[in-house]
């Protein structure tokens, strides 16, 4: 079976990087006991690093990005999943080493697919993708470590990207007094729609002294997406017994921090990953969107809906910071 298909290609010649839509044939796919037809992925800022050879992302082209894949199984030599279930991938190798969504056929190891919940389609479920799995990690490690939401106000940093939009709905709809920080003036409407409490500029949020070891406590927990000096000010805003899981590096990988934080206030750091995660977590989260965490406001997040074509020109902006909110890739259908 080698028809062909039409996929993103990303090549480097000379030390530049191109993307461009092209036909390839399945037998370009790697080894794998799943072949799924994709019907919809989504647009991430690891996609966009990788189309423009990020080597800590992706170390070989030409490469197909692409690391949310929602579609219909085709074929399984692993006999887990029947001809025709709706199954989704999000992480693990898919679209950084591995040819990703942007491409209309995957094929990858069982032990990366998901089932779709009942009713959740494969469009709602690209459109939380990877940031929406992101989010629901972040928002159940703070449930497991006691944060509720009669402790106090849910500080969200970097609240118009995808994983911040989607927590800040998620808590919000959870019951949580939510507080997005943004360096977005003209987004504070959009996250009020989305569930938040408030608004607050990035300067009003980080303007304090990084010399200072601790700040007054304002926040009873949070998702950071940022990483650097605006993690470190929001560990040292936390009030006691708080908690503030962290699942990006927008700003930094450094965390300029003394311990103080966490020996005198009590205050846990929850790391969250979602590309490594165990299946089982991966599927209970999932389960949860599908049904008591599904969203109502979950088409506002949408930025945009584009087909493979149009991606090349998106990459640009998500990594300008130019995109509010999630968006979503046709690929078949």
């Amino acid at each position: 079976m080698s028809d062909p298909f039409a996929a993103l290609l990303t090549t480097e010649q000379d030390g530049r990087y191109r993307t461009e839509l092209v036909q390839r044939s399945l037998d370009d796919l790697p080894e794998g006991d799943v072949l799924i037809r994709v019907q919809w992925s989504s647009l991430n800022f690891k996609d966009a690093l990788s189309a423009s050879g990020n080597k800590g992302v992706t170390r070989r082209y030409p490469h197909t990005p692409g690391i949310d894949a929602a579609g219909l199984v085709v074929s399984d030599a692993s006999g887990t999943f029947a001809e025709g279930a709706a199954v989704m991938v999000t992480g693990y190798d898919l679209g950084m080493n591995t040819a990703g969504g942007y491409g209309e056929y995957i094929r990858v190891p069982a032990a990366w697919v998901v089932r779709l919940p009942e009713g959740l389609k494969a469009r709602d479920a690209m459109l939380l993708g990877t940031a929406g799995l992101t989010a629901g990690l972040c928002v159940q490690a703070l449930l497991d470590s006691g944060v509720a939401p009669e402790d106090g106000d849910i500080l969200v940093t970097g609240a118009t990207g995808g994983v911040g939009s989607l927590a800040v709905a998620l808590l919000a709809h959870l019951g949580f007094t939510v507080v997005a920080g943004t360096g977005k003036a003209d987004a504070h409407d959009w996250l009020r729609a989305l569930g938040a409490a408030s608004c607050l500029d990035r300067d009003a949020l980080f303007g304090e002294s990084s010399a200072r070891p601790m700040l007054k406590p304002r926040w009873a927990g949070a998702v950071d997406t940022l990483g650097g000096e605006p993690l470190a000010s929001v560990i040292k805003s936390t009030a006691y017994g708080g908690s503030v899981a962290c699942c990006g590096l927008a700003a930094s990988t450094d965390l300029p921090l003394t311990v103080f934080p966490f020996i005198l206030r009590n205050v846990r750091l929850l790391g969250v990953d979602s590309v490594e995660q165990p299946l089982a977590a991966k599927t209970a989260v999932w389960q949860r969107l599908a049904t008591d965490w599904r969203l109502p406001v979950l088409e506002q997040i949408v930025a945009a809906e584009v087909g493979l074509a149009d991606l090349p020109a998106w990459f640009e902006r998500i990594l300008a910071g130019g995109v509010r909110g999630r968006v979503l890739v046709r690929v078949n259908g």
